[in-house]
């Protein structure tokens, strides 16, 4: 197996972070697990590091500008590039995401879940750009929802679920990753959004389908694309979805 890649996975203390993080560690890539908490980020290592596997933890909270400086030069130090970003850190903030909070929810979380879905996601790509683009095989996966959809929710029938402050960010996220494939096109950087479908999580709940493992295997497969493989796309396993 490959043992010179380096991955960098945000939000990966726990759920499909974790998860992705495990599996591609299981394919020889050394990952850096970003974690807002420095605790559970240094247990969650700890617990794959006893496995066996080659992750390191990595302070990181995308809402801090300084955290994302701090993380770029540390990995531009240590490494001297990066070939995976799995941006897979995300809030919903004062939402119940099984409702229409268009009319309730407060701006002021309306804002957070921005600074942290998209701005904070914009500005560590941005940041690690110049290091993605010193890799054979730069791959950024931007991990959204299905609920980021504006196709599906405008269509009659559509999903009732519409928490307005997630839903808007990850449709944002979707834009981003659309706009920065198009900006990296003919290098070897490819760019997508996964949706990594109803899965277990805290955000996710008890009734979710979906386990960790089988949710993160979208972004693993994205992350680790061949030179064939698709860039600007929105996909779920082999699936293309509508913007």
């Amino acid at each position: 197996m490959e043992t010179d890649r380096i991955a960098l996975v945000t939000g990966a203390n726990k759920g499909l972070g974790f998860e992705t993080s495990r599996q591609l560690a299981h394919q020889g890539i050394l990952v850096l697990m970003g974690c807002k908490n420095a605790t559970k980020g240094r247990a969650a290592a700890k617990e794959l590091q006893k496995t066996g596997l080659n992750v390191k933890f990595m302070q990181l909270d995308v809402a801090k500008p300084e955290q994302i400086k701090a993380a770029a030069a540390k990995i531009k130090k240590r490494f001297k590039k990066l070939d995976i970003l799995v941006n897979n850190a995300g809030v919903s903030v004062g939402e119940n995401l099984a409702q229409n909070s268009t009319e309730t929810v407060s701006l002021k979380s309306l804002r957070q879940t921005f600074d942290v879905n998209f701005f904070g996601l914009v500005e560590l790509t941005r940041a690690l750009l110049p290091l993605l683009k010193k890799s054979d095989s730069g791959r950024i996966v931007n991990v959204s929802s299905i609920l980021a959809s504006l196709a599906i929710h405008s269509k009659e029938g559509g999903m009732s679920y519409k928490p307005f402050a997630y839903d808007a960010t990850k449709t944002a996220v979707n834009a981003f990753t659309i706009h920065l494939a198009a900006a990296l096109a003919g290098t070897n950087i490819k760019v997508n959004s996964a949706h990594p479908g109803w899965v277990k999580t805290d955000m996710g709940g008890p009734n979710a389908p979906l386990s960790p493992a089988e949710g993160a295997k979208t972004a693993v497969r994205l992350a680790t694309l061949g030179p064939d493989g698709p860039t600007g796309k929105f996909l779920h396993n082999q699936e293309e979805l509508p913007w």
